[in-house]
């Protein structure tokens, strides 16, 4: 540039290269975009709106050189490592056909602490993103640079199939991510990927809409990089929140951790509408909780989910698929018959678990099952602990003696059900005793029934009952002491001549004669 570009000269110098983006990008800033972070140069603004640098918001028109303006201003901005930078972006349609043109977090600076991304709504403000190939295109990329980055009120959507949203690589800056009330659409290769050696944590989900395709996943955790000595160093990927949310998409996996963990889903419904074509490494399975990988570091393996409704809507649709060799997985008041009256409902395994024996510990409660879940016991001398528990459950499709499929294990004994319902009305642990009939009186009366008399041994129909009484009343005066408060057992008349004091109570309730049917 020349001394003629009179302002875009001195932003140039002041902030783009300042905030690290590269003389390509800044020569590629429209004249509006260059004009409008002249005027801002000066100023102490903490609030940009990329209308104001040029972008048009119709879906036709390609913006991408007003976020690449948004984000230079926004990068030249950091102070004491702290962001003060809110880009905001008013309600349209904004084409971006770029990659990293929403964020692109690369050194200089470093480090940097909060950038924030505004919409007007999730589908009132909508990202098209349009690059002209699709494997390997990202939205945004962040490497190693910012943490505490905030994305509200957006819908991001992959116009080319097998785009990216956002490449995090860490090895102890990247983490600290919020994405509150956003959209995903389109079909894509990853929501977000992680990498790295360290961090990338600490990362919310409020009130968002999963959609679209996944050719991967929409979370996936532990891409390996070229170079990568020890892939179990991502087990510091830590610590990853999802509240009510609305997971609602075609086909895919959702959260997919080779490495690192820590995760808890609260609230919501999860949804998948359709089938996967055919992949070499999925098949037709899709798989809401994906983690495939068995040796981790001590505090990574752990799952949470809780009230969720899930849909198993055919046969490919894997709620979990746990390979751990330890840690927690746990469901707490999570429902996923919504089509357990649909054929196929009885034969699906939408839970799945390989387990030896460190675990992993397995845990439902108060949920509600179809099908049957699957346990792979892995390689072990010994006979397994118990690792799974099932308490208070609606088992939706079979009896508990049946729930649980184990290649090459019958009956499951590391596997309980405590108080559990099921189709055959109790499960095997918690059903009671079986009543008497109500057509069949009790042969003898235990402590607490009525004192009236039991029929005599066998009645004949039509026949008064004789009287239990055979000798005189003895008079009061040689009565016995009645007894304190407890009612002995009952047993046969008295006969003649046999002392009138109460039998012991030896906790039999059977009769010396075989009971019968009342008339």
């Amino acid at each position: 540039m020349t001394e003629r570009d009179g302002p875009m000269s001195r932003v140039s110098r002041r902030h783009l290269l300042r905030g690290g983006a590269s003389v390509l990008a800044a020569t590629a800033l429209s004249t509006r975009s260059a004009s409008a972070l002249g005027r801002m140069a000066g100023t102490p603004d903490t609030v940009v709106n990329v209308v104001d640098l040029g972008a048009v918001g119709d879906g036709r028109a390609d913006d991408s050189g007003a976020f690449e303006a948004a984000y230079s201003y926004a990068a030249a901005r950091v102070s004491g490592g702290v962001g003060r930078v809110v880009i905001e972006i008013p309600a349209g349609e904004y084409l971006i056909t770029r990659p990293h043109a929403l964020l692109n977090g690369v050194a200089p600076p470093r480090p940097a602490s909060g950038l924030r991304f505004s919409g007007a709504g999730r589908r009132m403000t909508s990202l098209v993103f349009r690059p002209d190939s699709g494997p390997g295109s990202f939205l945004c990329r962040n490497q190693d640079v910012w943490s505490n980055l905030s994305f509200e009120r957006l819908q991001f959507r992959s116009a080319t199939p097998g785009a990216s949203f956002f490449d995090s690589y860490s090895t102890g800056q990247a983490q600290d991510y919020r994405f509150s009330e956003c959209e995903w659409m389109g079909e894509w290769e990853y929501g977000l990927a992680l990498s790295g050696t360290d961090t990338n944590s600490e990362m919310r989900w409020e009130a968002c809409r999963v959609g679209g395709r996944y050719r991967r996943a929409f979370l996936y955790s532990g891409l390996t990089r070229e170079g990568q000595q020890d892939p179990n160093d991502q087990d510091q990927f830590l610590n990853y929140w999802f509240t009510d949310m609305k997971v609602e998409y075609e086909w895919g996996n959702f959260l997919e951790f080779p490495y690192g963990g820590s995760i808890a889903c609260r609230g919501g419904s999860y949804i998948i509408t359709d089938r996967r074509p055919q992949s070499p490494e999925y098949g037709t399975t899709s798989t809401f909780f994906r983690f495939p990988v068995a040796r981790h570091h001590d505090s990574v393996q752990r799952f949470h989910a809780q009230d969720i409704r899930f849909e198993v809507r055919n046969p490919d649709v894997v709620v979990i698929d746990c390979v751990w060799n330890s840690g927690t997985v746990h469901f707490s008041d999570c429902d996923d018959t919504a089509f357990a009256y649909r054929d196929f409902s009885a034969d699906v395994r939408p839970h799945r678990y390989t387990v030896g024996p460190r675990g992993p510990l397995v845990r439902y409660d108060s949920c509600q099952l179809v099908g049957r879940h699957e346990y792979r016991p892995a390689a072990a001398p010994d006979p397994l602990p118990v690792l799974a528990r099932y308490d208070m459950c609606l088992l939706r499709s079979h009896t508990a003696r049946d729930f649980v499929v184990a290649a090459g294990t019958d009956p499951v004994p590391f596997v309980q059900f405590v108080d559990c319902v099921d189709e055959g009305n109790t499960s095997e642990a918690s059903r009671p005793a079986t009543p008497s009939s109500p057509s069949t009186p009790p042969p003898c009366l235990a402590p607490g029934q009525s004192p009236s008399p039991s029929p005599a041994p066998n009645p004949t129909p039509g026949t008064p009952t004789p009287s239990p009484e055979p000798t005189p009343e003895p008079s009061p005066a040689s009565a016995p002491v009645p007894q304190p408060a407890t009612t002995p057992a009952a047993g046969p008349a008295a006969a003649p001549g046999t002392p009138d004091a109460p039998l012991p109570d030896t906790g039999r309730t059977d009769c010396s004669s075989p009971p019968r049917k009342a008339p």
